[in-house]
């Protein structure tokens, strides 16, 4: 008897862990694959989740977090993203995550089609499936800064078309979705009565002056958009899972029932440093955003001193996604090349969708001194290809 589900069967493994695993077998590795800051969670916010276990907060709480906490949360969404919420509306996730996974099965019926943004976080594939929908990818074009073709993006639409799903700041690209690109989308939820999913943690990791934009302040499309956001890249809590999500109450509601039956909640202890990282010195998240803004133009130089590897400068997260077409391969086999020959670990760009081919992503949220050796040998390997 087969003993997985056929939708558990049909999920495609992740292939960033496909590589992750593949690095961790061998040695003297330069690891650029992994999207995890490389710095300590601030010290204050470390200091709320001691005091919590100390003191004997580590219990059950309400299955969409503790008051305080969705009122942070809530505050939050107002002050940094100019969107009207309340404690009603806001929840606390299992990171990000879990706050996809839960809009996901809140939401999709068997069947229903999810039209995503091509290239996208590879997770997408797995959360959609196991609430039996079924992806459509939009390609975000290279010509356009890695930015969606509206008139394209429309033509997916079929009677099956139920949600919409985007990412910005973009992983992989790095690319920052303009605002009117994003008010395009609005019009059309809004024309075909269609839910949008915007995954927007990223939205601290932004370079050269650009702005970060949330869909749901803008009030005639906020009844249709369920915001997800997290305290993983912004305070360099990715192990803690701490997730956010704002929406219309209904969805919300749904998202809650979801996480009652798969977590009950989120860790208490987590919660109160949560609230600590929402409420506390936000000098943190500036500190980080210069280090990343040296690194990326640190890379950015170099690549543009490789030939053959044509580059779109990302405006936010931690991530450059060059092309690599010119070298005759596919991404595949050349990440898996410069795996094996060099000791860089890459991911390449099939692993973010079939509109991601042709390139890799390199991460840099990583010691400098790993991004400088790590391209030494990718430039080293590149030279190699010509022989």
């Amino acid at each position: 008897m087969k003993r997985q589900s056929d939708i558990v069967t049909a999920m495609p493994p992740s292939e960033i862990r496909k590589i992750f695993n593949a690095a961790n077998q061998m040695t003297d590795v330069m690891h650029l694959e992994i999207g995890d800051p490389d710095f300590a969670t601030p010290p204050h916010v470390i200091e709320a989740a001691h005091r919590a276990a100390r003191d004997g907060f580590t219990h059950y709480t309400g299955t969409s977090g503790i008051p305080e906490v969705r009122e942070a949360i809530a505050e939050k969404f107002q002050r940094d993203n100019g969107i009207v919420a309340d404690p009603g509306n806001c929840m606390m996730t299992v990171g990000a995550v879990g706050a996809l996974l839960c809009a996901c099965m809140a939401t999709l019926n068997p069947g229903d089609e999810v039209i995503v943004t091509d290239p996208y976080w590879s997770n997408y594939s797995g959360q959609i499936a196991i609430a039996g929908g079924k992806i459509v990818s939009v390609p975000l074009r290279e010509s356009l800064g890695f930015a969606p073709d509206l008139e394209e993006l429309e033509s997916k639409i079929t009677p099956r078309t139920r949600m919409i799903l985007y990412n910005t700041p973009n992983n992989p690209s790095g690319s920052v979705l303009p605002k009117d690109v994003l008010m395009g989308i609005g019009e059309i939820a809004l024309k075909h009565d269609l839910i949008v999913l915007a995954d927007e943690v990223y939205e601290k990791i932004i370079y050269d002056g650009n702005t970060h934009f949330s869909l749901a302040s803008i009030p005639e499309y906020r009844d249709h958009v369920i915001t997800v956001n997290s305290c993983s890249k912004t305070y360099a809590m990715t192990g803690w899972r701490a997730g956010l999500a704002t929406g219309p109450a209904e969805l919300i509601a749904g998202m809650t029932k979801v996480q009652e039956a798969n977590s009950s909640c989120v860790s208490a202890v987590v919660q109160k440093a949560a609230l600590a990282a929402l409420t506390g010195p936000q000098d943190c998240v500036k500190e980080m955003v210069e280090v990343y803004t040296r690194r990326r133009d640190m890379i950015l130089q170099r690549l543009a001193e490789i030939p053959g590897l044509a580059t779109v400068r990302p405006g936010g997260a931690f991530y450059v996604f060059p092309n690599v077409q010119a070298y005759g391969m596919s991404s595949f086999d050349f990440t898996m090349r410069l795996l094996r020959e060099a000791r860089v670990a890459l991911v390449h760009g099939a692993g973010f969708g079939e509109y991601g081919e042709g390139h890799v992503r390199i991460s840099f949220s990583v010691a400098d001194e790993v991004i400088a050796e790590a391209l030494r040998r990718l430039a080293v390997f590149v030279e190699g290809l010509k022989q």
